[in-house]
């Protein structure tokens, strides 16, 4: 799960280059999220997988969304998992394991090696705000998507936690430029100039968190928060502890996923 995003492509490629920050970020929120189904576990439960299907996943980071759901993993004829990154794919590969039907493959959606109709599911979570040319990305994955075959994305809405600590820090300009170029509120636009049928489905989460060292490791595996790792670290903390009620500090979440026909 890719959260925290950056505009700058450079700072993009440092932050998901091997899989260390991601793990901080992960940690992160299965602690501290309200809801405790959690949000990986929220987006496989939107997916209809049946037996012997095809399935792509585009930027699969870590893999460990599939982990606890072997029997989504055991549904496929086969699962192709793909990241920009051979460093998260090498990641993926040992919190997966090898298995006759699991590929690990190097791709970019924007020029898939793939032939047409080839998938039954797509998958992209948190990754479609990374991509350049986003609409020639999607016309991409609905070239490989069998006729009848659906797209799952995952993606952050406009009025998350990292504005919020934006707000806190006084960022602003160059210092905080919130990666919002696929969101819960402006992505079924794009989708439709592919899909037919595009449904959003919002998750309902928020942030409790009682330690906020935890919060400090977070925001320093962030590219985009920049300006804050320039901060002395005890800085950050006085900053913080201006937010703390009753032993914690609270922040929403937005989040949510299209599933497209």
């Amino acid at each position: 799960m890719h959260i925290g995003s950056s505009n700058d492509s450079a700072a993009v490629k440092k932050q998901y280059a091997t899989s260390k920050g991601l793990d901080i970020r992960i940690t992160f929120h299965e602690k501290y999220s309200v809801n405790k189904q959690g949000y990986g576990n929220w987006i496989v439960s939107n997916y209809d997988l049946r037996k012997g299907m095809k399935v792509l996943e585009l930027g699969c980071g870590t893999g460990n969304m599939w982990l606890g759901h072997e029997d989504q993993v055991a549904k496929c004829e086969k699962l192709v998992l793909t990241d920009l990154s051979e460093g998260m794919l090498e990641t993926a590969k040992g919190n997966l394991g090898e298995r006759e039907n699991v590929e690990y493959r190097v791709e970019d959606i924007q020029a898939l090696s793939f032939g047409d109709d080839t998938f039954d599911a797509v998958i992209a979570n948190a990754m479609l705000y990374h991509v350049p040319d986003l609409e020639k990305g999607l016309r991409e994955v609905r070239r490989v998507l069998k006729a009848g075959g659906a797209f799952y994305c995952a993606t952050l809405g406009e009025k998350n936690f990292t504005d919020k600590l934006a707000e806190w820090f006084r960022l602003g300009g160059e210092e905080f430029n919130p990666n919002h170029n696929f969101t819960m509120q402006n992505g079924a636009e794009k989708l439709h100039r592919s899909f037919d049928e595009v449904t959003p489905v919002f998750y309902e989460d928020s942030l409790h968190i009682t330690n906020p060292e935890d919060l400090v490791a977070y925001l320093r595996s962030l590219a985009s928060f920049k300006a804050v790792l320039d901060l002395p670290e005890e800085k950050i903390r006085e900053i913080l502890a201006e937010h703390i009620v009753d032993g914690a500090i609270d922040l929403p979440k937005d989040y949510g996923m299209f599933i497209c026909r």
